[in-house]
C-alpha cells in the first residue's frame, strides 16, 4: 500500500473486508463484483471517500499483500531506448514527460543496486487490484477526471491485501471497503455530479466487470 504525499493531497488507501470461504461452487472463475454504498466522510484532518463493493470469486485468489512485487505485480516499468539503456532525465526524448513524481524516479534502486540518476518509468497496472475511475457530469455529458494529469499525478487505483494466505483454491464472496483519503474533496469537486467505474483484479489477472456508482455529490453521500 502506497503512501502519497503532496501539498493538497495526502492518500493512504485502506481496505477492509468481510466475508464466506466456501460459499456454493457456481462461483465464477473471473471475479464478480457489485456496487453497494458511498460515503463522504470529514474530519480534522484527511477526508475520505469511502466505497463498498461485494465480490464473488471461485478460486479465492484475491488480494496482494507486501512481499507481492515481482513480476507481473511489480510498481513500475523502467523505459529503456532502442539500445536497452535506460532513459535519464539528463538524456531523455522530445516525447517524454517534464519531470513530476509519477513519470520520474530519483537513485532507483533497481535489483538491490542503487542507480544514481534519475529514471523515466511507467506505472504497470498489475501492481494494483483494484482500479478506480472518476468521472463528472456536467450539462448531461460525463468527463474523465485523469487524476494522472497535471498538477495531481497520482492514481486512486489501490491493493488490498490477501484474504486467504493459503495458495489451495477456495470459493470465497463477501464486501471490500475501500477508503480514499485526501484533503481535497471539498476543493475539487465541490458541487459537481460525480460517479466512479471500479474494476478488481485477481492474481491471475482476471479483471472483474466493471461496476458503476450511482450518480452523487458530496453533500448527498455524506454522514
Amino acid at each position: 500500500m502506497k503512501l502519497k504525499n503532496y501539498s493538497l493531497f495526502v492518500i493512504p488507501i485502506l481496505f477492509t473486508w468481510s466475508g464466506c470461504i466456501s460459499p456454493p461452487e457456481n462461483f465464477p472463475t473471473v471475479p464478480e463484483i457489485e456496487f453497494k454504498n458511498m460515503e463522504f466522510v470529514q474530519t480534522t484532518s484527511a477526508d475520505s471517500l469511502i466505497l463498498t463493493i461485494s465480490f464473488r470469486d471461485s478460486e479465492g485468489d484475491l488480494g496482494l499483500n507486501a512481499r507481492d512485487i515481482f513480476p507481473p505485480f511489480n510498481e513500475l516499468n523502467y523505459l529503456t531506448d532502442n539500445n536497452g539503456n535506460y532513459i535519464t532525465y539528463s538524456n531523455r526524448p522530445e516525447e517524454a514527460p517534464d519531470f513530476n513524481n509519477r513519470d520520474w524516479v530519483i537513485f532507483p534502486l533497481i535489483n538491490n543496486v542503487e542507480i544514481p540518476d534519475t529514471l523515466w518509468v511507467a506505472e504497470n497496472p498489475d501492481h494494483y487490484n483494484i482500479f478506480v475511475d472518476f468521472f463528472i457530469k456536467r450539462g448531461g455529458t460525463y468527463t474523465e477526471f485523469d487524476w494522472s494529469d497535471p498538477p495531481y499525478f497520482t492514481t486512486f487505483d489501490g491493493r488490498f491485501p490477501r484474504m486467504l494466505e493459503e495458495e489451495r483454491s477456495r470459493s470465497i464472496e463477501g464486501q471490500i471497503r475501500y477508503s480514499m483519503l485526501s484533503l481535497g474533496w471539498n476543493s475539487i469537486f465541490r458541487t459537481d455530479t460525480v460517479r466512479l467505474e471500479v474494476q478488481i483484479q485477481d492474481r491471475s489477472l482476471n479483471r472483474s466487470n466493471v461496476v458503476t456508482s450511482p450518480d452523487f455529490t458530496l453533500s448527498q453521500i455524506e454522514r
